[in-house]
C-alpha cells in the first residue's frame, strides 16, 4: 500500500495506459481522480473501485483549456484538499509527415499532448508546494526519444514532454517536488487498436509494430502503470528528471 492515503489525479485516464494506473494507484490505497474528456468511458472502473471501498472522483476535463484545468484542481481541493500525485497521460495521436500534417493538426495534437500537461501542471504545482511534497510523472513515449517515421508532430509533442520533464524536476526541486517521465513503448491500449485497424492490412501493421522491437510484442498497459506507479513512489526519491524507458528494447537499438 506505497500510496495510503495519497490523492493521484491522473488524466486521460478513462481507458488504456491512464485507466491502468488508475486502477493500480487505487489499489495501493490512493484516493484517486479520473479526469478525461470523455469520463463515461471510464463509469464502470469507477463503479467496481466503488465497490472495493476505494475513494473515487470522477471529472470530466479537456485539458487543452485551461478554464477546465483550473476548474478540476479547484474541485479536487475542495474535496481532499491536496494532490500528492499527478499523472499527466491525457494525449492524442495522429500519422503524416510534415507535409501531410497541417497547422489544424498540429496545434490539436500539440494543445492537448504538451499545452494539456503544461496547464495541470500549473494548477497542481500550487498545491504540492503547500504541502512541500509532491509527484508528476508525464507518459511520453519511445517517440520522444527517436524520430518514427511518418508521425512528426506527435514525435515532436511527445519530446516536448520530456523537456518539460526536466525543466519542471530542476525548477520544482527546492520544494520537494519531483518530476520524472515514463517512455512507453507501443503498448496495447485502445488508441493503438484505433491505428491499427485504420491501416490497410492491420495484421501485417501489427506484426511491423512488433517485429521492430526486441521483445518482438506490444507492452500492456499494466507493464506501463506499473513503472508509472514506481516513479511515484518513495521507493525512488532521490529519482527527478528521470526518463524511463518501457518499450521492449526499440530505444536500445
Amino acid at each position: 500500500m506505497r500510496f495510503e492515503g495519497k490523492v493521484v489525479v491522473v488524466t486521460g485516464a478513462a481507458e488504456g495506459i491512464g485507466q491502468a494506473a488508475l486502477l493500480a494507484f487505487a489499489r495501493e490505497g490512493a484516493r484517486v481522480v479520473l479526469a478525461d474528456r470523455e469520463p463515461e468511458k471510464g463509469q464502470a472502473i469507477v463503479e467496481q473501485l466503488r465497490r472495493e471501498g476505494r475513494e473515487v472522483l470522477a471529472v470530466r476535463v479537456d485539458v487543452s483549456v485551461e478554464d477546465e484545468v483550473r476548474a478540476l484542481f479547484d474541485q479536487v481541493k475542495s474535496q481532499w484538499g491536496r494532490v500528492d500525485v499527478l499523472v499527466n497521460n491525457a494525449g492524442i495521436y495522429m500519422q503524416g509527415d510534415v507535409t501531410q500534417t497541417s497547422l489544424a493538426d498540429w496545434e490539436r495534437i500539440m494543445a492537448v499532448n504538451v499545452t494539456g500537461a503544461f496547464l495541470c501542471t500549473r494548477y497542481a504545482v500550487p498545491l504540492m508546494i503547500a504541502q512541500k511534497s509532491g509527484v508528476i510523472v508525464n507518459v511520453a513515449s519511445e517517440a520522444g526519444l527517436v524520430g518514427i517515421k511518418g508521425q512528426v508532430v506527435y514525435n515532436v509533442s511527445k519530446g516536448a514532454m520530456i523537456a518539460l520533464t526536466r525543466s519542471c524536476a530542476v525548477d520544482l526541486a527546492d520544494y520537494g517536488i519531483r518530476v520524472n517521465s515514463v517512455c512507453p513503448g507501443t503498448t496495447e491500449t485502445p488508441l493503438v487498436r484505433a491505428a491499427l485497424q485504420r491501416a490497410a492490412d492491420p495484421a501485417e501493421a501489427r506484426r511491423r509494430l512488433e517485429q521492430c522491437r526486441p521483445a518482438n510484442r506490444l507492452g500492456t498497459p499494466q507493464e506501463i502503470a506499473a513503472a508509472i506507479l514506481f516513479l511515484a513512489s518513495d521507493e525512488v526519491a532521490y529519482a527527478t528528471g528521470a526518463i524511463l524507458s518501457v518499450d521492449g528494447g526499440y530505444t536500445a537499438q
